[in-house]
């Protein structure tokens, strides 16, 4: 075999193995669960869902409920220091982050958005949703993300989870990491880079 032949023979080794570890990306991630469609109204009232909002793009969410007394707050404010770490990284044109809320009764658009406003934020890749069923939320929540979402009985406080979610463009859950305190904002950059 000539030189030419056996580098040309190395090259494709290389572009075979290249191609087989882009492909298996997603699987070295420790979930792997399909994120159904969410029909859903964001903070200016406009009809949207959770596909088209990340078509393209990976997705970075949470749940929230703004009569929230704990946890809710600082997630929020988690979210938007990631939203900066993000456009820092250079992919905000790659990632969509969207806050779900778990209380639609009382979080209507207008309530989103006064919530929303408390925080300095960029509405181009971040949306507040809303405009589903209390049933639908608790069942999309359980079933898609496996975390809890329940009004606690006699109280207009909910059990949640408080985890920031990773979803590929492909709308497989791939990953949680903490959302309260100490969120790993180096990590969920690295992996969003592993994925695009």
């Amino acid at each position: 075999m000539g030189v030419k032949s056996m580098i040309s023979v190395v090259a494709l080794g290389f572009l075979l193995l290249g191609g087989c570890q882009g492909k298996d990306v997603e699987g070295s991630f420790p979930m792997k669960v399909e994120v159904r469609d969410l029909e859903a109204v964001n903070q200016n009232g406009e009809k949207t869902s959770l596909a088209a909002l990340h078509k393209g793009k990976v997705l970075v969410t949470d749940f929230i409920f703004t009569n929230c007394d704990t946890v809710c707050l600082p997630m929020t404010a988690n979210m938007a220091k990631l939203q900066k770490r993000i456009a820092e990284a250079g992919l905000q044109g790659d990632v969509q982050l969207v806050s779900i809320s778990i209380d639609p009764d009382h979080d209507t658009p207008k309530v989103l958005k006064e919530y929303s406003s408390r925080y300095e934020f960029d509405e181009e890749n971040w949306s507040f949703l809303t405009g589903y069923s209390r049933d639908e939320i608790e069942s999309f929540a359980n079933v898609s993300f496996k975390t809890p979402a329940a009004q606690v009985e006699g109280s207009n406080q909910f059990v949640h989870g408080t985890s920031f979610f990773l979803v590929s463009e492909k709308g497989i859950l791939l990953k949680q990491y903490e959302g309260v305190s100490n969120p790993p904002y180096e990590e969920i950059i690295e992996d969003i880079e592993r994925l695009k």
